[in-house]
């Protein structure tokens, strides 16, 4: 779906109407209840898919609903705290003034660029209240599956809100409907949703929910591999570090991804929305998830090797993010191949996944999914882009001709 009004939006279909229609309910209805079965593999069944499937097979709906926990309330206040904390730095942290691209109905979006500020207060007070014994972040891993399911309902509800607002409320001229109350709900209704003034409601889901909720995890399993073993396994260490190196690399270029497709194209909705508030904190961070419980010794050499080669893509695919904004202030020329920085992306997902060995298949669903998401994406940036440039695209198609994989794809 487009961000263009809505007989746009039917034209930007990328896929069939009745293949969309399903894919939306599917997702929907299955993501939610995923979340929750990937948490109890990681956490209770060793990580199989095989003991999952045994479990369900012999304990039926019952066995699932049984499993599934119930929202406490020390859940929300972890919940609540965090968010409210995250807002404020938001808000408050001072940052240097940003423009967005101008949007479709000719507005300019001007964001506060406090990101790696953010980035850094959170984690500093979250070690130190560690440090300090203030709080335990091995509270937040026990709590881990009552978290999950308040977020399920809480971002669930979050995003009815959204789509009330889009209706009722909408921040500025780039809102819309389809016709269609479940694509408006999946897809969102508006581009650019604030409170008030200052307060950009994507920026908050995506990033500084989102993103940071992936930074505070991976320390947080960190620290419970050390609580519970009075030490960081090397496979451990290196999940963290590439995860921190990447999300640090993501703040860094923060004001990079408000002109990517997340912000710049699709509108917040239970696609954009609900998937950062939920499938970021969970899916995203699931390698380490995994690992708290079953620590590999991979030795000094492994370990640096795969830190490098980790450390290596993060840094071919800041760079290449880099180009292409470069190319776009200066219509300069790009030749490798559309979409050449998914490649890094998706190796360097593989890197930080690969200390968990080969044991299972579940610590690389986030890689595979990863995989799936980018080449879907490189398919819908270039076929809006084909609706939008026409024959220039064309042109460009022909002058660098592979999509994501140069020479093959």
């Amino acid at each position: 779906m487009g961000v263009a009004e809505p007989d746009s939006k039917k034209k930007e279909m990328v896929h069939s109407p009745i293949l969309t229609y399903f894919s939306v309910i599917t997702l929907l209805s299955t993501c939610p209840p995923f979340v929750i079965l990937l948490w109890y593999t990681m956490v209770y069944l060793d990580g199989s898919l095989l003991n999952t499937f045994n479990y369900l097979k012999e304990n039926g709906f019952e066995g699932f609903v049984n499993i599934w926990p119930k929202p406490t309330a020390i859940a929300w206040k972890i919940i609540g705290c965090y968010a409210l904390f995250e807002a404020a730095l938001q808000l408050w942290l001072p940052g240097r003034r940003v423009e967005g691209p101008i949007s479709p109905t000719g507005n300019k979006p001007v964001y506060k660029a406090n990101g790696v500020a953010a980035y850094v207060v959170t984690l500093i007070t979250y070690i130190s209240l560690w440090w300090f014994g203030i709080f335990n972040p091995t509270v937040v891993y026990d709590h881990l599956g009552e978290i999950y399911s308040a977020l399920i309902f809480g971002s669930f509800v979050f995003c009815v809100l959204l789509y009330i607002k889009g209706h009722l409320a909408p921040s500025s001229t780039d809102s819309g409907s389809s016709g269609n109350i479940i694509f408006d709900f999946y897809w969102g209704m508006e581009l650019y949703p604030r409170i008030g003034m200052n307060f950009d409601i994507k920026v908050f889901t995506n990033c500084r929910f989102g993103m940071m909720s992936w930074a505070v995890l991976a320390v947080t399993y960190a620290i419970k591999q050390y609580e519970t073993n009075g030490k960081v396994a090397d496979s451990m260490l290196v999940n963290t570090v590439l995860m921190l190196v990447y999300i640090t690399k993501f703040f860094w270029w923060e004001a990079g991804y408000w002109n990517t497709m997340d912000i710049a194209h699709d509108r917040a909705g239970f696609y954009i929305c609900w998937g950062c508030l939920v499938w970021v904190p969970s899916i995203y961070t699931s390698p380490g998830m995994y690992l708290v419980n079953h620590p590999v010794n991979l030795g000094i050499q492994l370990a640096i090797s795969i830190l490098i080669a980790g450390i290596l893509c993060i840094y071919i695919n800041y760079d290449c993010d880099r180009q292409r904004q470069e190319f776009r202030r200066t219509n300069g020329k790009w030749g490798l191949s559309r979409h050449f920085h998914y490649v890094p992306e998706i190796l360097a997902a593989f890197f930080w996944t690969v200390p968990a060995l080969f044991n299972h298949f579940l610590p690389y669903f986030y890689f595979a999914f990863l995989t799936i998401l980018l080449f879907d994406r490189a398919k819908r940036d270039d076929d809006r882009c084909r609706s939008k440039y026409g024959k220039y695209w064309k042109t460009y198609c022909t002058k660098v001709p592979y999509r994501i994989i140069p020479g093959i794809y």
